[in-house]
């Protein structure tokens, strides 16, 4: 379908921005994750993912998206960066422990 290319092409630019921004969010958590091992902060805090999906699914309403569809994807996507997270402040405090 020819006539559908300009648009399949504008939301393939968007999927690849939006892959871009994942990236760079668990790059940001990643970085977190020194500071929890450092001040021994523990991996997940319930209050934050709470505050981050709430905020999200907000925001979508206020935008016209549908709130529930943009709760459960950031339900996916946090869960996915606590899960990372956990996973290497364990490892980064074995490493400690070994060294120490």
């Amino acid at each position: 379908m020819e006539i559908l290319k300009p648009y399949r092409a504008r939301i393939d630019a968007l999927d690849d921005q939006i892959v871009d921004l994942l990236v760079q969010r668990i790059g940001i958590v990643d970085e977190v994750v020194q500071v929890k091992v450092a001040q021994d902060i523990p991996a997940v805090l319930p209050d934050r993912v709470a505050e981050v999906i709430e905020r999200t699914s907000r925001r979508a309403a206020e935008k016209g998206l549908d709130a529930g569809m943009v709760r459960d994807l950031y339900t996916q996507i946090v869960a996915y960066c606590c899960e990372r997270e956990s996973e290497k402040i364990k490892s980064a405090r074995r490493d400690l422990s070994r060294a120490g």
